[in-house]
């Protein structure tokens, strides 16, 4: 390739395997915060929010540098790969090793989650006589909002599946990693009473001001 555009092609894979690890951290951020609403609430007042900014947008800088760097030294070592030019040997996926830790936690907080969410379902049984819809509404509405079909397909690799098999995975995980943010807007932010309140008030004053 072109020295520019070669340039080019590794800032947008640096970037792109960037994106995938903050996507995964940031599953891990919406967890930490709903588990600290519902249960660790009573234990601190104090303001994380830094916290997840740091944990979110910074983790994945741990995983990439050393990823791009052990990258460009390889290329530099191999006149083949240097050739390529854009940290995409053929046939390889250059793809960061994607830690599991984050996917981990959040199956842990995720099980932790329903069953304080069935306890309290369970004990206002009286006032919630489908409780159980209920839970099965809670649940599937967590697993979009904290990452778990990750955990499903960390071991449903690319190598172990074929056929039919194949397209399932790319199907869902194609769907739930480019819906994830729409769902969580929709479910917990556009349909929350205050927020629909507030959209409410700015709505009628922009219609008096014009």
């Amino acid at each position: 390739l072109p020295r520019q555009a070669a340039l080019g092609c590794r800032a947008a894979q640096v970037l792109m395997q960037y994106c995938i690890l903050a996507n995964h951290y940031w599953f891990l951020v919406e967890a930490v915060y709903l588990y600290k609403l519902l249960i660790g609430a009573v234990f601190s007042e104090k303001n994380y929010y830094r916290l997840y900014l740091y944990l979110g947008w910074g983790t994945p800088v741990v995983f990439v540098v050393p990823w791009m760097a052990a990258k460009y030294l390889k290329e530099n070592a191999d006149t083949a790969l240097a050739a390529q030019g854009c940290y995409l040997p053929p046939g390889e996926c250059p793809c960061v090793p994607l830690p599991c830790l984050p996917s981990q936690i959040n199956l842990l907080i995720f099980m932790r989650i329903l069953k304080v969410i069935l306890a309290k379902l369970r004990a206002n049984q009286k006032g919630y006589a489908d409780y159980k819809l209920r839970l099965a509404k809670a649940t599937l509405t967590l697993i979009p909002l904290f990452g778990i079909h990750e955990v499903v397909f960390i071991f449903a690799t690319d190598e172990q599946t074929t056929g039919v098999l194949r397209y399932v995975k790319v199907f869902f995980t194609l769907f739930l990693n480019s819906f994830q943010g729409f769902l969580v807007a929709v479910l917990y932010c556009f349909a929350n009473k205050e927020v629909k309140s507030e959209m409410k008030k700015k709505w009628q004053l922009w219609k008096l001001d014009h």
